[in-house]
């Protein structure tokens, strides 16, 4: 048996109980009770079921409604004590409806965190816990309400096909997990929705951003956070060249405005980085946080820097093969539009915990396993997915 083949195999072999633990129905109870979510009678549809239906709607994303929903219930029915017939799509909108967007945001909030481990390949940078910023684009439903609410991108003639949605996010570059993500309209820039995502950095953390992150403010709310940073700067902006460093590094400080450079005011220290890639006329300015260049080296960090594609990556990962072609989200309604995007979400995390329970097991990145494969297998053993002990919501509704 050859190895790539192998590693295909023993994605098999991990339980898909994996799921169940990265959504446990505590869990999930105790958000449906904090956001007043939970079903107060006897439903066909009840609100813990629908959570995990929301999440299996981001499994399936080329399947209609009810067929996810009875892949859901296929060989789970004895998990209740009534019988659970497939309901009208009507029903199953009016559930979603009645669950909202809050429940599903919260879930990915407690749960959508980095999940490597000290012995997680590819996923640490010295002592640093690498992870990227970037943002994306959702085409969601043609509908007045969701153009009304998201807005449509520009187009060179007339308007654009489907309204948009903007996501920004942090990617675990080790794992490809997605965590702190924000959505808006496609009108909000990346830059103001990334203010939000930077709460989710930690100390320990070494975060790598394109140039279009950067600003004066944002890197500062960054730096508050103790994460170290390694972004990339525009050509445009000067930046003081200070001290050069034994690596060929620079000190240097970034100012708010030309006049607070002039006058040496409010400066905060960077390191800056320049490098040519061979083969190429453009040079990429990088400035970190880390002033040391014993503690991180010009060429090792020009080196990480190329780790910023991982998030393309898991974007393309959500957006082309968990989405198995779609080209736009379901829901003609804001508020599903946002339970679909963070079911997608979730859905995507609980992919990629299998994929990581794989790799340690194998001793192996996650870069060598298959995503495509990893979902294929999802797919026919969901019931795992479903497999949780009846709750209180169930026997006493």
């Amino acid at each position: 048996m050859g190895r790539s083949h192998l590693r295909r195999f023993e994605i098999s072999e991990v339980g898909l109980g994996v799921l169940f633990e990265a959504f446990p129905s505590e869990k999930i109870r105790a958000i449906l009770k904090a956001t007043k979510r939970e079903s107060r009678r006897t439903r066909q549809l009840p609100a813990t079921m629908m959570v995990y239906y929301v999440i299996a709607l981001g499994l399936f994303v080329s399947a209609g409604c009810r067929e996810v929903l009875r892949r859901l219930l296929d060989g789970a029915k004895w998990i209740w004590p009534y019988e659970v017939q497939i309901s009208t799509e009507s029903a199953i909108t009016q559930a979603r409806q009645r669950l909202g967007s809050a429940p599903i945001v919260e879930l990915y909030r407690q749960v959508g965190r980095p999940i490597a481990r000290k012995a997680t390949r590819g996923a640490w940078y010295r002592s640093w816990r690498i992870v990227t910023l970037d943002g994306t684009t959702f085409d969601v439903s043609d509908s007045e309400e969701n153009e009304k609410v998201f807005g449509r991108p520009g187009a060179s003639r007339g308007k654009s096909s489907y309204p948009q949605i903007r996501v920004v996010g942090l990617v675990e570059n080790g794992t490809h997990v997605l965590f702190g993500a924000q959505m808006d309209a496609c009108t909000v820039a990346e830059v103001r929705l990334a203010r939000g995502v930077l709460e989710a950095l930690r100390r320990g953390m070494i975060c790598l951003a394109d140039r279009n992150f950067f600003g004066y403010e944002l890197w500062s709310m960054a730096k508050n956070t103790g994460a170290a940073l390694l972004w990339r700067m525009r050509s445009s902006l000067v930046l003081p060249e200070m001290r050069k460093l034994s690596d060929g590094s620079y000190l240097s400080k970034i100012y708010p405005s030309g006049h607070h450079r002039d006058r040496d005011e409010d400066g905060i220290p960077v390191r800056l980085i320049r490098y040519r890639i061979k083969g190429s006329r453009e040079e990429y300015r990088l400035i970190t946080t880390i002033l040391d260049p014993e503690k991180a080296p010009a060429l090792e960090l020009a080196r990480l820097y190329s780790c910023r594609w991982t998030i393309e990556t898991a974007f393309d990962e959500i957006k082309t093969h968990q989405r198995q072609g779609r080209i736009v989200l379901r829901s003609k309604l804001p508020e599903l539009v946002r339970q679909d995007l963070f079911g997608l979400l979730l859905a995507h995390f609980g992919i990629r915990s299998v994929m990581h329970q794989a790799a340690l097991r194998e001793d192996i990145e996650t870069e060598e396993l298959s995503f495509v494969h990893t979902l294929n297998v999802i797919h026919r053993k969901l019931p795992w997915l479903v497999a949780f002990p009846p709750s209180p919501e169930f026997t006493n509704a």
